[in-house]
Order: C-alpha cells, then sequence, then structure tokens
C-alpha cells in the first residue's frame, strides 16, 4: 500500500488538486490511493514531487514504502 492520502493530507490539497499538479483525474487519484490502480515508477516520482514543491519534506521510500519490507514486518510480527 501508499502514503498517497496521508502526504496529501499533510499537503492539505484535494485528490483534485493532486490530480492538476500531476495530470490525472481526481479518480484516478483515489484510485491509486485505495490500491485499485498501481503507481508506476514516473507517476510516482510525480507525485513525490509535487508533495515536494508543496513543502512537504518526504522521500520516494516513505510515500512508497517496499512492499517486500511491509510483508517481512507481517510475518516477523
Amino acid at each position: 500500500m501508499n502514503n498517497i492520502s496521508l502526504f496529501r493530507s499533510q499537503a492539505g490539497i484535494s485528490q483534485s488538486k493532486l490530480g492538476e499538479l500531476v495530470g490525472v483525474i481526481p479518480s484516478t487519484i483515489g484510485n491509486y490511493e485505495s490500491g485499485i490502480r498501481a503507481v508506476n515508477i514516473n507517476m510516482g516520482w510525480k507525485i513525490v514531487n509535487a508533495f515536494s514543491a508543496l513543502g512537504i519534506k518526504c522521500q520516494f521510500t516513505e510515500v512508497f514504502p517496499n512492499p517486500t519490507e511491509q510483508e517481512d514486518t507481517k510475518t516477523h510480527a
């Protein structure tokens, strides 16, 4: 899963505004946030760069955690 909605909330912007910044419609952002649609690497960087431009300090791996590491945490918990 990703943390787009968390960082979007920190930025105080809507799905519509984030979509505008990265060149997609608002429902695409909603689909990314809910996991219905996968984010490719190029779009991932567009999203991270949009947050950075808005003054939100974040790294790619904070917005898009490594799914392999998340699975390892679940199996060791």
